[in-house]
């Protein structure tokens, strides 16, 4: 039985359909949570196979950089255990038969070292503890973990141990620094054979770091990555701005949304910057910037999503207002807001290793729902207000209509795509050993929102000629109405007075035109004579 358990690797963030491709004083708080920095307050082992077994920690580490010249500390990477300490219960220590030392082991280990771990008497089922039949063998010391030394490194894995002697209730692991020298995804698993220790608690905590910085391997190049992206949002913000500034007399209420969500992309971009930045610095996770960053985050998506849904209803464009839909619009973006919020929350405040740990399913189906209910509406809105405009013939709405539906239908066959491709990558990479590319995964939901966003900001860019794609209530739309509807179905059938009065008209031009030929030809006859 292997140490590291699948089950404990997160699944795709984004078994979200729409997945995050819509585009769409902050420091309130000055405590933060773990984050390189492993704590273990109270916490209890759990059994497996044969060991009672309690996860310390998973990152991405790389090796040591080679620097004599470097500064102190700067280019090291390793784990540090400090104050370790593993509490037994009184009532374990009364039904402790024997007096001898139990040992409660910290085995670190590189993720491909992982069948180095355990082993089997005879070929039978793997353990993870020695059994009385492999230490017969020799193979391995009874009560201990089973491990081999590795083959790709020298010296691995690690092994710590803390002794309860006699009947001593409180045990201490040795404060010492592993150093790392090859780079890998490394896991670390508390461990104890001796069923007698029922109940043991662990407290302390790891410091795991880094050569250029305390963020684990997986979200390091994220901190790069939400840095150029601050600076794409300010390049559009720049050429947005710039355009606004320049037609404001002509700006509709729609350019006012997408300058409110270009808006909100530079915040999130930036707090997410500096909330990798200050992690990356100190080794603790700040709650104040991660929660604003997600929420920023949250509302872009949610006011991206109800955007694109209203300009696909055609409000602003071919209807003033959207009637009794505004509730339902409104309700739907405030639940979508609500669920997301949670989820984003749950898997970014406090985050600490690189494993996510078990799916939140419970969180993800509903924002999963919201999504495919957002995309149906979307396309199904949009489908009826192309047929409007065409049947208006109202060419210019047309146009630019036809080309937002073509960027969102290539964003939604990217983004199924990218999901298929996503759920194939964590599939077969169950242990997390290509976890230097993983973090393009995230990357590229945003790269994807921000390109969309590009594209809608193209389409409507403030302009002198903003206004002939606005709603117009002088009466031409309603005649281009009329017209249409009168060249696509026959008009009713006139009633009987309206057919008496057309045939009195009729009677009183045919008597005028004969009294107009009787006197021309008077005037004729007189002109002979």
């Amino acid at each position: 039985m292997p140490l590291v358990d699948p089950s404990t690797v997160a699944p795709p963030r984004r078994l979200v359909i729409f997945g995050g491709f819509f585009f769409v004083g902050f420091f309130f708080s000055s405590s933060s949570v773990s984050a390189s920095v492993h704590s273990y307050i109270g916490e209890k082992f759990a059994p497996k196979g044969n060991a009672f077994v309690l996860h310390g920690g998973s990152e991405g580490l790389f090796a040591s950089l080679p620097d004599p010249n470097a500064t102190a500390g700067l280019g090291d990477a390793f784990i540090r255990f400090e104050k370790i300490t593993f509490t037994r219960m009184e009532q374990s220590v009364e039904n402790s038969k024997s007096t001898d030392s139990i040992v409660v082991q910290a085995i670190i280990f590189e993720v491909e070292d992982r069948e180095t771990i355990g082993g089997s008497a005879y070929g039978g089922q793997r353990a993870v503890c020695c059994t009385p039949d492999l230490a017969k063998l020799g193979a391995c010391t009874q009560g201990k973990v089973i491990y081999r030394p590795s083959s790709r490194n020298p010296n691995w894995p690690q092994v710590l141990a803390a002794t309860f002697n006699g009947k001593d209730l409180v045990a201490t692991l040795p404060s010492q620094s592993i150093p790392i020298t090859r780079t890998g995804m490394y896991n670390l698993y508390f461990v104890y054979c001796d069923p007698t220790l029922n109940g043991l608690v662990r407290d302390g905590k790891t410091v795991w770091k880094n050569p250029t910085g305390y963020l684990p391997g997986r979200m390091a190049p994220l901190m790069n990555f939400y840095g150029f992206m601050s600076l794409a949002f300010v390049i559009l913000g720049m050429f947005w701005f710039s355009q606004y500034v320049r037609f404001w007399r002509e700006v509709l209420p729609l350019q006012n949304c997408i300058t409110f969500v270009i808006a909100l992309g530079m915040f999130e971009m930036t707090l997410w910057y500096f909330e990798y930045a200050k992690f990356n610095e100190t080794g603790f996770r700040p709650m104040g910037i991660t929660f604003w960053a997600v929420t920023f985050g949250t509302v872009k998506r949610t006011v991206s999503r109800i955007i694109i849904l209203v300009v696909s209803m055609g409000f602003g464009v071919v209807r003033p207002t959207l009637g009794g839909l505004t509730s339902k619009v409104i309700m739907l973006g405030a639940t979508f807001f609500l669920a997301s919020e949670t989820l984003e929350l749950v898997e970014n405040v406090g985050a600490v290793s690189d494993l996510a740990g078990k799916a939140r399913l419970i969180l993800v189906l509903p924002v999963a729902f919201l999504d495919a209910f957002f995309i149906l509406w979307i396309f199904t809105s949009l489908s009826k207000t192309l047929d409007k405009l065409q049947a208006r013939r109202l060419m210019a709405k047309l146009d630019i209509y036809r080309k937002f539906t073509n960027a969102l239908v290539v964003a939604v066959v990217v983004s199924v795509c990218w999901i298929g491709y996503e759920l194939y990558f964590k599939s077969s990479d169950v242990y997390n050993e290509q976890w230097q590319t993983a973090w393009i995964i995230s990357a590229f939901w945003q790269v994807l929102s921000f390109s969309l966003l590009c594209v809608i900001a193209a389409l409507w860019a403030p302009s002198q000629n903003s206004m002939r794609y606005a709603y117009s209530d002088d009466g031409t739309e309603d005649f281009e109405r009329e017209d249409s509807l009168f060249l696509i179905k026959p008009g009713p059938n006139p009633s009987k007075d309206a057919r008496s009065s057309t045939s009195l008209m009729e009677a009183k031009v045919a008597v005028g035109t004969n009294t107009t030929a009787s006197h021309d030809e008077d005037g004729e006859e007189d002109k002979r004579e």
